[in-house]
């Protein structure tokens, strides 16, 4: 099946999935996440697992062949082509990697292993969850950690693994890219934030006076703001979607949802001129557990008592795996020089385009609006989110509803 075909399913899932987390979460909250990061996990899934289980966890990936090739494929070419670490050759800094935590009384199956290692790139580490629970967990967040550079710190809470848990399937992605054109940071003037309750808030704002990638449509405005390109050919923006209407962030992630297909024609490829232009410095540090969440969007199987994971492990013990719990942290930070973000996420297995204007536009970012991050030469999109108050530099983790099942 063709790549493009595929990431466009892989963007439906980002835009859909970061659309009902912010509905499950407080309306003051702000949000980042990477659906890419989830969607990898979830794939190590799928390739684990077997009959009912595996065939609702490809389709909700998207991948409507029902073929693990089309979804390992998938999953390769995207480790390989948008997440390699583009800093050597002078492009941003990207880290990327997954990680399967093993019980070592349990050795995974070889077809398992060698999808892991081969398709996935991932590290195999056998950890002792049955009598040094505590341990095991340690040592999959100090991994985590490593990887996203220190900023993602216990994805794992504290009671999350124990004695019962056989696998750990994790991946933690980092990103740091500047600007092609930075900021005047004497420029950054305070002004006020609009919020949707009415009230407002005095933040810093990035302005310039240079033309900008804009576009204007029905409704909403989108910015790109391209990061510096390295020797190869991926390209990665962010993209800013701002409702006209001070309170029309709800209503413009609804069409974006309904439309997440037709996304790419609202991206502006040309820079026009500006008379005003202003946008919020952020910091955002956001967790939830995402279970219920995928099962309230038909996921269900791998979370049941009757989920097949019996692929993964070379043992009559893998009929009762099911998972869990799936975990993900994510962080982001823009300001004048340009974005750093990241994010991981693990899953516990346990037993039992339209006509540009030609007219100078306004962009000022002085109300909610959503972002994401994306990699223009393949579309794949690695991060999400909104912005609600930028005074705001939260560090929240919210438990969205774990579901426990035991055999």
């Amino acid at each position: 099946m063709a790549l493009r075909v595929l990431i466009g399913r892989q963007t439906s899932f980002a835009i859909s999935l970061s659309k009902h987390v912010g509905a499950a979460i407080a309306s003051d909250t702000n949000l980042v996440l990477s659906p890419l990061s989830i969607h990898l996990a979830l794939a190590l899934v799928a390739a684990g697992s077997s009959g009912y289980t595996f065939n609702q966890t490809v389709s909700f990936l998207g991948i409507r062949s029902g073929k693990l090739a089309d979804l390992s494929s998938l999953s390769s070419q995207i480790v390989a082509l948008v997440l390699a670490d583009g800093l050597p050759r002078g492009g941003p800094r990207v880290s990327f990697a997954n990680g399967v935590f093993v019980d070592s009384s349990l050795p995974l199956k070889p077809s398992f292993n060698d999808i892991v290692i081969n398709k996935f790139k991932a590290e195999v580490n056998a950890v002792d969850f049955q009598t040094n629970a505590d341990v095991a967990l340690n040592e999959v967040n100090s991994w985590v950690e490593n990887v996203t550079s220190n900023l993602i710190k216990e994805l794992l809470p504290p009671g999350s693994v124990d004695k019962g848990t056989r696998l750990v399937l994790g991946n933690a992605l980092y990103f740091k890219g500047s600007w092609t054109e930075k900021f005047d940071a004497s420029k950054t003037l305070n002004s006020e934030f609009y919020l949707l309750n009415g009230t407002s808030v005095e933040v810093a704002f990035i302005t310039s006076t240079k033309k900008q990638f804009l576009s204007s449509y029905d409704g909403f405005k989108v910015l790109r703001l391209p990061y510096k390109q390295g020797q190869d050919k991926r390209s990665f923006s962010m993209y800013i979607f701002l409702p006209d209407a001070k309170d029309g962030l709800w209503d413009l992630e609804e069409r974006l949802n309904s439309e997440s297909e037709l996304l790419t024609r609202y991206l502006p490829m040309r820079k026009v001129e500006v008379n005003k232009f202003k946008m919020p410095k952020f910091k955002i540090s956001f967790g939830f557990e995402a279970s219920s969440v995928l099962k309230g969007l038909g996921l269900v199987s791998p979370f049941s008592a009757d989920a097949d994971l019996s692929e993964m492990v070379d043992s009559p013990f893998g009929r009762s795996l099911f998972v869990s719990s799936i975990f993900h942290k994510s962080f982001i930070e823009v300001n004048e020089e340009g974005t750093v973000a990241t994010a991981a996420s693990a899953a516990l297995a346990t037993i039992t385009s339209m006509a540009l204007p030609m007219n100078p536009l306004n962009f000022e970012a002085d109300h909610p609006f959503m972002f994401l991050i994306r990699e223009d030469t393949t579309g794949v999109v690695l991060f999400t989110g909104h912005v609600l108050n930028p005074s705001i530099a939260q560090s929240i983790s919210l438990d969205l509803g774990q579901f426990f099942f035991f055999p």
